[in-house]
């Protein structure tokens, strides 16, 4: 036997007041101002090197700058991923440019084609020194 009836419910309404520290708040605007500015595409680029254990901070930053040196119409990166920093170069949109690429560089820098998503315009960098206090060998 099936019974059909209302309950009684009655909704609540009320007001919530978050409250914070307003650097926290600047910074999430920012960081979300970057991100709809640094617009990505799938594509390719070619992992140089990938640092681990002591120093594996400095080496990867030191590595970048003498790349930047050699190639400086090529953007290059750093990517802190875990225990490694990994030097990535290139925004090629295409494997044959990148491949074009590793046939220039191979002689000075190893390094193999990667899959990654890349800035179709070359972001504004931000310049972080070796002994910055970010995540790595502290």
């Amino acid at each position: 036997m099936l019974i059909a009836g209302s309950l009684g419910a009655q909704a609540q309404s009320g007001r919530v007041r978050v409250t914070g520290d307003v650097a926290v708040n600047q910074m999430v605007e920012r960081h979300i101002e970057l991100n709809t500015r640094a617009k990505t595409i799938p594509g390719y680029r070619v992992q140089i090197a990938s640092f681990s254990g002591t120093s594996s901070k400095s080496n990867a930053f030191n590595l970048r700058t003498r790349f930047m040196t050699d190639y400086p119409h090529v953007q290059a990166y750093i990517i802190y991923d875990e225990p490694n920093f990994k030097v990535k170069v290139g925004d090629f949109r295409s494997r044959l440019e990148a491949y074009a690429f590793l046939q220039e560089i191979k002689e000075v820098y190893k390094g193999y084609i990667i899959k990654d998503n890349i800035y179709p315009e070359p972001p504004q960098q931000i310049e972080y020194a070796p002994d910055d206090e970010t995540s790595g060998d502290e």
